[in-house]
């Protein structure tokens, strides 16, 4: 695996490493002090002999995305047709049917956890729960009832305190 750091300073890690060994220092000492094996001190070694660039690292490249902008930007279009117009019964977008969308439209597989984590990071898309109320509810009686009902409990729930005991 390789070790946290950009290339300079893993590079920079290594030439310490050497010119400690020259100064006198042991190769199990430098391997214990850096945390790495002493395999490593000793192919260090190695590559030092065959001059600076032996040991230069090699960048990092970074990981590359299996989906690009463009294809982002279109899985987001999509999602924005709603769920129904894909073929769910209703309009709630899950991480498990992106996940399906992606695999449908873009011969990519994700895992669920990934497909929530691009939803929020690369789409700006976050996680709710669809508002559930009950189909009887009455927004006209519920206001009403704020208005009237709540200032008259409130009234009543202090004027119901317990009386204070001498002490």
């Amino acid at each position: 695996m390789r070790p946290r750091g950009s290339a300079q300073e893993l590079e920079r890690r290594r030439c310490g490493a050497i010119e400690a060994i020259r100064n006198g220092e042991s190769p199990t000492t430098v391997a214990r002090v850096l945390r790495v094996s002493q395999s490593s001190v000793f192919r260090w070694l190695e590559l030092a002999e065959q001059g600076p660039a032996g040991l230069a690292a090699k960048p990092y490249p970074p990981r590359k995305l299996r989906l690009s902008d463009a294809e982002l930007h279109r899985l987001g279009r999509l999602l924005a047709q709603g769920a129904r117009a894909h073929g769910w019964p209703n309009e709630l977008w899950t991480a498990t049917r992106v996940q399906e969308m992606i695999r449908r439209h873009f011969g990519e597989e994700f895992h669920v956890e990934h497909v929530r984590c691009m939803l929020k990071k690369r789409l700006g898309w976050s996680s709710q729960r669809p508002e559930q109320r009950a189909r009887e509810r009455n927004e006209k009686e519920i206001r009403r009832w704020v208005r009237k009902e709540v200032p008259r409990i409130k009234k009543s729930r202090g004027q119901r305190r317990a009386p204070r005991l001498a002490g």
